[in-house]
């Protein structure tokens, strides 16, 4: 077993106009032509916002204007959803990696074992991916779900033969980080309660996107990897929890978010009332369902209903980080409504094709649909 431990302070020096700027690597006029047609809705839903409340307009009513306006309204927008949600506990800046063992996973792709806090008082073991004979510092993306065995291939999982975003992005040269729930998950618990499962401060999906931050710094300190350029892709759980966590973390450069269902729904898989969401309530829990008048929804989802808010708001705070919707059963084009609200806030920005959508029919990530998750991740972290 070895330790590293890096202070990563100086690295950020070197980047820190990059990162204060938000600048990615990828411009619009870089879009190679295979990715292009994600970047606009469907002439159907062109300039259509649905009913959703926009963005660009502060609490009192007022009209977000200009960039400094959205900078005001970037941070209401953000601190309203963390007060509503529960705030953090302090940022994990200076990781402690344990590196429990390390392998060949296969020619050319070392596969370091390790262990670290992501949360102040809870470990978590991942799955460090990083190829050999790359040119340093490299891109990296970090991968979230139900486990970390998935994203390499492994695991037992159905959904591991594509579903190995590790695996697949590390042959591309990246470096990649794969975490996941579980011990928690085998639990039937699925997500973290902080600071206990008996006393819940932080609506577990959003201490997920705390432990996705706690495991950008474990990247980011990494001497292989070039901290402007991490993103983070998962799909289902995972893409609800690389939405959160990218959203409100402003760290990550880009994400990918695989048929997360980007807004709040009555569909079984977008079941973002669940109490390891945004639902948490003490046990016995409710049955995991849709909610009916017999089994209502409880903790904060129905109040969040009730103020008329949705995850658009969130989206919003990636301008002018890019995002990918890698959509399929849950998230079919008739989503775009909503992510024309994000389109709009770029617009502001003087930005173009940082919104992107792909549809496949089924809920389950194809070869098909993760290569154009893999391009985007090329385009806009590779310079």
């Amino acid at each position: 077993m070895r330790t590293f431990e890096c202070s990563i302070f100086t690295r950020f020096l070197f980047f820190a106009l990059c990162s204060a700027c938000f600048i990615v690597w990828g411009e619009a006029d870089d879009l190679p032509s295979s990715l292009k047609p994600y970047f606009s809705p469907p002439p159907a839903f062109e300039n259509q916002f649905g009913t959703f409340r926009s963005p660009l307009l502060f609490n009192d009513g007022s009209q977000v204007k200009t960039a400094d306006d959205w900078a005001k309204r970037r941070s209401e927008i953000r601190d309203q959803w963390m007060d509503l949600m529960g705030q953090w506990p302090p940022l994990i800046t200076e990781p402690k990696v344990q590196i429990l063992e390390s392998e060949t996973l296969e020619p050319g792709i070392l596969c370091h074992h390790v262990r670290f806090l992501w949360t102040p008082t809870e470990e978590t073991t991942g799955l460090l991916l990083i190829p050999e004979n790359t040119a340093s510092p490299r891109p990296a993306v970090l991968t979230v779900f139900y486990d970390p065995e998935t994203a390499v291939g492994r695991g037992e999982r159905k959904s591991r033969a594509t579903c190995d975003f590790a695996i697949q992005l590390t042959r591309r040269g990246f470096v990649t980080l794969s975490i996941g729930t579980k011990e928690a998950s085998a639990r039937g618990e699925y997500s973290l309660y902080w600071p206990s499962i008996d006393q819940v401060d932080v609506q577990p999906l959003s201490m997920l996107a705390c432990a996705a931050a706690n495991s950008w710094y474990v990247l980011a300190s990494r001497p292989e990897v070039d901290s402007t350029r991490i993103g983070i892709i998962g799909h289902s759980f995972g893409g609800k929890w690389a939405m959160f966590a990218s959203c409100l973390f402003d760290r990550f450069a880009c994400a990918v978010w695989s048929d997360p269902g980007i807004v709040f729904d009555t569909r079984p898989n977008v079941n973002y009332w669940d109490p390891w969401y945004l639902g948490f309530h003490p046990k016995p829990w409710r049955q995991w369902a849709v909610p009916t008048p017999e089994n209502p929804v409880r903790g904060l989802y129905p109040k969040l209903l009730a103020e008329g808010r949705d995850l658009h708001e969130l989206h919003a705070l990636m301008a002018p980080r890019p995002f990918l919707v890698s959509g399929g059963s849950e998230d079919t084009p008739a989503r775009w409504p909503a992510l024309n609200h994000s389109i709009a806030v770029n617009h502001l920005r003087g930005r173009e094709n940082r919104v992107a959508m792909q549809n496949r029919a089924n809920h389950t990530p194809t070869v098909e649909s993760n290569e154009i998750a893999y391009q985007f991740f090329e385009c806009f972290l590779k310079p």
